[in-house]
């Protein structure tokens, strides 16, 4: 299965990390476009590290070269789009054969908008879940990893409050009932 993931799952840093684990040990397949990752390094640089963001892009372009899709399609230029910016992530769907965007900003893809192409936008929250549902050891196991990252970067961190800011309460619930 592909899914093109938006800049806003891209950035925050722990969300990016679960779903490139989840997509590495072969969940799924990523897929994103050189303005959904310029997005991203714009909405890092904001908050001064730009930088960083930069470097960690080229580390994902580097592990996947292939997961970079065109966006510059018009098979959804007749769709009414809440935020027209927003096309060219269902642009970069298209193209790539994925059905779904996984992004926080599920106002901006409305199913009837999304539907009318063959795609659905679904909450990183509810897609990790799913995938933690079908494989609970591969998902616990990225979210333990992350969590284990988080604790060397910024001191001790509870795992609950860990996944709480990151958005991810559901699948906190479930990997908790995974064991």
């Amino acid at each position: 299965m592909k899914a093109v993931l938006d800049a806003c799952v891209l950035y925050p840093t722990v969300l990016r990390e679960i779903l490139i684990l989840a997509a590495e040990a072969g969940l799924y397949e990523p897929v994103w476009s050189d303005r959904i990752l310029a997005e991203w390094r714009h909405a890092a640089a904001r908050l001064g590290q730009g930088e960083v963001a930069g470097a960690e892009i080229a580390l994902l372009r580097a592990a996947r070269p292939g997961a970079a899709a065109p966006d510059d399609g018009i098979a959804a230029a007749g769709i009414d789009w809440p935020d027209p910016a927003d096309r060219h992530v269902a642009e970069a769907a298209l193209a790539s054969g994925a059905g779904l965007i996984v992004t926080a900003n599920l106002r901006d893809f409305p199913p009837r908008a999304t539907a009318a192409l063959g795609l659905r936008a679904v909450h990183p929250d509810a897609f990790l879940t799913g995938l933690c549902n079908g494989a609970p050891d591969v998902v616990g196991a990225a979210v333990r990893t992350v969590h284990a990252r988080a604790q060397v970067a910024g001191g001790p961190v509870d795992l609950r409050d860990l996944m709480r800011r990151a958005r991810l309460p559901r699948l906190a619930k479930a990997v908790a009932r995974a064991g």
